[in-house]
């Protein structure tokens, strides 16, 4: 079973003329407006002047261009489909930079001939290239729709953490400053405070990696602030990351800003596939393309939902060791399968060929924002150093809370609580597909947060998707997880936040929706000639 088959892109539209946020669905494309702000990606770097509902003037082509200050190939993108416009009424000298300057240079132009920015930001031309490649998470661009009460959202990952403890919690904070106030809100040390570290390998130790030195640890904001510390250390501009297919959205921008090449890695409803693997790795090597590492969520895969099977792991170990790639294991949900601990994690396999990343944000709660690397030494030192230049050090109050919280109370108790609390909705998420979307198919999974849908042939998730939120109901579609365009035949569930009531009546809406979508396909064919039925497993 293959999780990944080619999509194509909707087209995207960003109109402005609200005066207030609002949400327009139509049939090709869902648009968050607003009077005062536009957000630009690498996909849509066309500009226009006020007033004008299409692309750059031939005045303003050279900002127009989609390649014009990045050499990556991936910075190329398509400028017809964009279209915007902007209400706004230009003022003669609205802005300074935006004028003939009287004392020889502005900013935006000194040392250079090019235009000064342009009418939506007048300090375009001074972004380095890496800013350039910036764009909003299709997750993110949601939010504004799905916080909206009327909404079913099976889109966000949120961890519900209705059942912490949230008494006890708020007694400990008080007794933490009152007893440690001036520690907690002084400057820590750059690695992370060394009883969380200690606390942090006792948790790892769950996961099969015994007996680690915390002095390898390294606490970060979040372990997206770690894998994007490990991304920065390894890769230069073109430089090739592999990755599962699909693969976490979150990593996809990290990978984009710092200008990488990511290349998919098929995976099946055991994880990974090794053969695989080996050989898009000789692939790659024989292009003449550096492979820096491969990124890998071993437990309960966001967004597939599978498990790396326990054979395999030492298998995907075996083969990076020998090709000398470097593996970063990504591990937020390994705590809450639903009816077991974690397998053993790939890093219990080759210590020193693994960069194993963590997080509280899913097994406590993502407030503190809390992660964590563990690392060999040598690039461990390296992290410190990243970190002490990103953010001098992590937070003392969030490092001292969690520690707290781990020594004092039986956290291990609340995990197995969520884990039974996941297991309830997965269930009422996997019971209501089967009642209400027999068309498609989907995974199964024995923890964490989603499962991975594949549509009836024909059907795109992202042009979909209005049609969803018109209906009250949101997903999050399959082209977000793939880097080259593929997934617009899939659609990630997630079941971790809504009760289970509402995750039945999220999927009877969207079956309305796949439904009337299918009618329509069986009846006039689909405009798409490029779709292939992947399948997934149900």
């Amino acid at each position: 079973m293959s999780l990944a088959n080619t999509g194509i892109h909707a087209s995207q539209r960003i109109d402005t003329s609200a005066a207030q946020p609002s949400v327009r669905a139509d049939h090709s494309t869902l648009s968050i407006v607003s009077r005062e702000t536009v957000t630009l990606d690498d996909r849509s770097s066309a500009r226009a002047s006020p007033g004008k509902p299409t692309m750059a003037s031939a005045k303003e082509t050279r900002n127009a261009a989609p390649n014009h200050r990045s050499s990556s190939p991936r910075a190329a993108r398509k400028v017809a489909h964009f279209t915007y416009t902007h209400n706004a009424t230009p003022r003669k000298g609205w802005h300074p930079l935006t004028q003939p300057s009287t004392h020889g240079t502005t900013p935006a132009s000194s040392g250079s001939s090019r235009t000064q920015g342009n009418r939506l930001d007048p300090w375009y031309d001074v972004y380095a290239d890496q800013a350039l490649n910036l764009r909003a998470s299709e997750i993110r661009a949601l939010f504004s729709v799905v916080s909206r009460p009327e909404v079913v959202s099976l889109a966000g990952g949120m961890p519900n953490l209705k059942d912490l403890p949230l008494d006890k919690l708020a007694a400990s904070a008080e007794k933490l400053i009152r007893n440690h106030g001036a520690q907690a809100m002084q400057y820590g040390n750059g690695q992370g405070w060394e009883v969380l570290r200690e606390h942090i390998t006792e948790v790892m130790s769950y996961d099969g990696i015994v007996g680690a030195d915390p002095d390898d640890v390294v606490v970060t904001t979040g372990s997206q602030q770690a894998l994007d510390l490990v991304t920065e250390l390894f890769v230069n501009p073109g430089d090739v990351i592999l990755a599962e297919a699909p693969s976490y959205v979150g990593a996809l921008g990290v990978f984009r800003a710092r200008q990488a090449d990511v290349v998919h890695v098929p995976m099946d409803e055991h994880g990974i596939i090794p053969e695989a693997l080996a050989e898009t790795i000789r692939n790659v090597r024989a292009s003449g393309r550096t492979i820096k590492f491969i990124y890998i969520i071993p437990n309960y895969h966001n967004p597939a939902g599978v498990t790396l099977s326990a054979e395999r792991r030492p298998i995907i170990a075996e083969i990076c060791l020998r090709e000398h790639v470097l593996i970063v294991e990504d591990n937020p949900y390994g705590l809450l399968g639903f009816h077991s601990d974690p397998l053993p994690a790939i890093a219990s396999y080759s210590p020193e060929g693994v960069v194993y990343l963590g997080s509280f944000s899913k097994m406590f709660a993502p407030g503190f924002r809390i992660g964590w690397a563990y690392a060999p030494h040598a690039i461990r030192a390296k992290l410190v150093l990243a970190l002490e230049s990103a953010i001098l050090c992590p937070s003392m109050v969030g490092q001292m809370a969690i520690a707290d919280y781990l020594g004092s109370y039986d956290w291990y108790g609340q995990v197995k609580t969520f884990r039974s609390m996941y297991a309830e909705r997965a269930h009422a998420m996997l019971t209501a597909l089967e009642e209400f979307m027999p068309s498609c198919s989907w995974t199964v999974p024995d923890g964490g947060f989603y499962t991975w849908v594949t549509l009836p042939e024909g059907l795109d998730a992202k042009a979909m998707l209005p049609r969803a939120v018109r209906a009250q109901v949101a997903y999050v579609s399959g082209t977000a997880f793939f880097y080259d365009g593929q997934g617009s035949n899939h659609m990630r569930l997630s079941f971790c936040y809504p009760t289970p009531e509402r995750i039945r009546e999220g999927v009877r809406r969207l079956s309305t929706v796949v439904n009337a979508e299918k009618e329509m396909v069986d009846m006039f064919g689909t405009a798409s000639t490029d779709e292939a039925g992947a399948g997934s497993a149900r």
